[in-house]
């Protein structure tokens, strides 16, 4: 499950600083999302990554605290609470606009893309972007694409996706602002509620990575009383999800520790892809649909056109939009936008 990738990346790059605990007059607390609490992945990882790793050179010991709701480890780390908090990087975005947007509409196409983003951001180079007054990023590892899921295959357009009810996360502006833009009604949800909403039909559409959908059951909201296939995954994704490891950097207070961090979280990504692409195969294909390719241009240019005026309305940032593109037209430079200006 998701938690499981959090709990064998950056959880383990986050504890690993602990080898060298002495002469330290107070330990730092890193918060670590857990729905299953102290009997779940992520907790257990992190214990295990405390005895096994080894240190860069903080000189402090960790103190691990596990929560079984997201909102309150933002707010936490927000509060001073928790020195450094492992979550969702939607919902990291408040503590770090740059990173933060690394999972804007549409923007990174696919895993190629991603990883090429991800090689680039923790270069040494980028140290100054991850920082954000007393905030660094100090790590972010893959989720998995995220698709959008349809509790009825007849929507199989933008067209017919007009009117119905879209669940989007409480806390991500840009989400709504997309359903508004294709005339659908937002339903807001978090993460306790998002798979009953779904599979209750309380909402028509939704959109996640391959790793919920097991542990969530979504294929509940797919069926009908028969267990007749009546919705779609369908093979098209949104944005990349990501995760992402926030410290405050009056805690975390050596720049060289922090970069040894980043460097080692990434070579924890391939562990991540893999766990990715066997979440994708344990899907059933009789619940995978493919966007026509008729269809596919017109998905791209709604994204671009949402990504573009959220821009500029400061949900995303200007440098990582940029940095993005790059990415986008090095992979595919005859691409129509590589020759445009407005992003």
């Amino acid at each position: 499950m998701l938690t499981k990738i959090l709990g064998s990346a950056l959880l383990a790059a986050s504890v690993m600083i602990t080898g060298q605990a002495i002469a330290a007059e107070k330990s730092l607390t890193l918060c670590i999302y857990d729905p299953l609490g102290t009997r779940g992945d992520a907790y257990g990882y992190a214990k295990d990554y405390v005895l096994k790793l080894p240190t860069f050179g903080l000189k402090k010991p960790v103190e691990l605290k596990v929560y079984t709701n997201e909102a309150v480890v933002a707010e936490d780390f927000k509060a001073g609470v928790c020195d450094g908090a492992a979550m969702s990087n939607l919902r990291a975005r408040q503590f770090n606009n740059f990173t933060g947007s690394l999972d804007a509409l549409g923007a990174v196409p696919s895993y190629k893309h991603l990883n090429t983003v991800l090689q680039a951001l923790a270069r040494p180079e980028m140290a100054k972007h991850m920082i954000n007054n007393d905030f660094e990023v100090v790590g972010m590892i893959p989720l998995g694409a995220a698709y959008i899921l349809v509790t009825d295959r007849s929507i199989n357009t933008l067209a017919k996706a007009a009117g119905k009810k879209i669940a989007v996360l409480d806390f991500d502006k840009s989400q709504i602002k997309m359903v508004q833009r294709i005339g659908a009604q937002p339903v807001s949800v978090d993460l306790s509620t998002l798979a009953g909403k779904f599979n209750n039909h309380q909402v028509d559409i939704m959109a996640g990575p391959a790793v919920i959908f097991k542990p969530l059951e979504l294929f509940k909201g797919m069926t009908d009383a028969s267990g007749n296939v009546k919705g779609a995954v369908i093979r098209f994704p949104l944005i990349q999800v990501t995760a992402a490891l926030v410290v405050h950097r009056s805690k975390f207070d050596d720049p060289a520790v922090n970069q040894k961090l980043r460097e080692y979280v990434l070579t924890q990504i391939d562990k991540a892809y893999k766990y990715i692409d066997n979440s994708e195969k344990e899907i059933p294909a009789k619940y995978w649909m493919d966007v026509p390719t008729a269809d596919q241009p017109g998905y791209v240019k709604l994204m671009r056109e949402a990504r573009i005026d959220m821009t500029k309305d400061g949900t995303y940032d200007k440098q990582m939009m940029s940095l993005l593109k790059k990415v986008r037209c090095k992979y595919e430079p005859t691409n129509f936008e590589c020759a445009l200006n407005d992003e």
